[in-house]
């Protein structure tokens, strides 16, 4: 492990989440390990006439058990969730209402799509009834900024501020550059995860005409199957995790629980297409490496791999051949596991909510399964945890983001030791 001061060493020490497994990180942890698919037919709008009605939505998610009405009513449905998650985040890491110092506190959130539903349906508004009943805070929910902005704004975080727009790798990519904030001395406290809040026609109906998505409406508990032969592509999903991460001694100052360590990060791009990944995996080995590298160990060292594992055709293959790469034989030790196969991809969102789980892995000793692995492909020949979790001693683990548009986002966690 790389040997850094005291003032760069970045811990977590509190975590919130809604997904669609449950509405808190303890809800959601419970459902992964009990291999519980959060996935089932799409109730946010009208699906009837589309192939494929399957997505992961949040269960009695109520925006007013964190926020008035009227304040929701300005915001798209990324803030809320983001908010939510959030607010979890600072109770779980003992804070109050506000950050210790304003001056030294900061927010990155990352995003694959924003609040795009609120612009949207200011468009239908118009259409419909005319310029004079479209929302006035349309042009302001609608901004990729807005989760962090409404986050800054309620805990009063005025330091470095930042949103992440890099696909499915942004949630992870946030709370890599919210560790660095910390790192080079812009804040001792970050807010930092991902949030997606985005289960609308026009998205699934895109992804659908891309054919990318898993088709099984029948048992929609069953349709995401990564690595297994049958995979067909993943399931649209909304949700958000948001992690406190603090500078070390900040942490120990304050007396506050450590959840785990921030010990690598890396960002980068295959720079190959814009939606399929380097068959080879090359962009992925680079990015895989560079995080260890960071983190200062080698890939031995590494207990778990929480993979991207969408459940893609040509995704899941890349992402086996790239850990095979870099692993060597350890490839065939290391258990690997999605968490996607449960709770649907969640874009922005999605490498937040598998950091959380990385986190819980770490603390519980337990690793959630792949469910709704069945049927071996040849080319996915690693243990991927299928369809029961597992008791394990994991110390470091490994979580992977590798999104459209070739980008990839790497994080290295270990249990917390002085």
């Amino acid at each position: 492990m790389k040997q850094r001061d005291i003032a760069e060493r970045v811990v977590i020490t509190g975590m919130g989440a809604v997904t669609p497994l449950g509405l808190s990180v303890q809800e959601s942890w419970e459902g992964m390990v009990a291999g519980r698919s959060g996935i089932s037919t799409i109730t946010l709008f009208d699906a009837s006439d589309l192939p494929i009605r399957i997505a992961g939505e949040l269960k009695g998610f109520d925006v007013t058990e964190y926020l008035d009405i009227k304040e929701a009513r300005r915001m798209a449905r990324s803030s809320h969730l983001a908010l939510a998650a959030g607010i979890q985040a600072m109770a779980d890491a003992g804070l109050g209402d506000q950050v210790p110092n304003p001056e030294r506190a900061g927010v990155v959130m990352g995003t694959g799509i924003g609040g795009f539903d609120a612009g949207l349906e200011g468009w239908d508004t118009y259409k419909a009834k005319g310029l004079r009943r479209v929302n006035p805070f349309t042009a302001m929910a609608l901004l990729c900024n807005m989760p962090a902005h409404h986050l800054s704004l309620r805990y009063q975080c005025q330091a470095y501020n930042s949103t992440v727009v890099t696909a499915c790798a942004s949630g992870t990519q946030a709370i890599g550059e919210a560790t660095e904030a910390i790192r080079r001395g812009a804040a001792d406290l970050m807010l930092a995860g991902g949030v997606e809040g985005m289960i609308h026609p026009v998205l699934v109906g895109a992804f659908i005409v891309m054919r990318v998505l898993a088709a099984d409406n029948d048992s929609p508990e069953k349709a995401i199957k990564p690595f297994d032969a049958r995979r067909d592509g993943f399931v649209c999903s909304e949700g958000s995790a948001v992690m406190v991460l603090e500078r070390l001694d900040h942490a120990l100052e304050r007396g506050a629980r450590i959840y785990a360590e921030v010990l690598g990060y890396a960002a980068n791009t295959d720079a190959y297409h814009v939606a399929i990944p380097d068959p080879e995996g090359a962009g992925a080995v680079r990015c895989m490496r560079w995080a260890l590298e960071d983190a200062g160990v080698e890939p031995a060292e590494i207990d778990y791999i929480n993979a991207h594992g969408p459940g893609t055709e040509v995704g899941d293959p890349a992402e086996t051949r790239a850990i095979k790469t870099l692993f060597g034989e350890h490839a065939y030790r290391v258990p690997i596991s999605s968490t996607k196969s449960m709770v649907g991809h969640a874009l922005g969102g999605a490498g937040a909510i598998e950091g959380m789980a990385c986190v819980k892995t770490i603390e519980t000793g337990i690793i959630h399964p792949t469910i709704n692995y069945e049927v071996p492909d040849p080319e996915c020949d690693l243990d991927y945890v299928p369809n029961v979790a597992r008791k394990a001693g994991v110390r470091t683990t490994l979580s992977n983001s590798f999104g459209l548009g070739g980008q990839n986002a790497c994080l290295v966690l270990r249990c917390y030791q002085e």
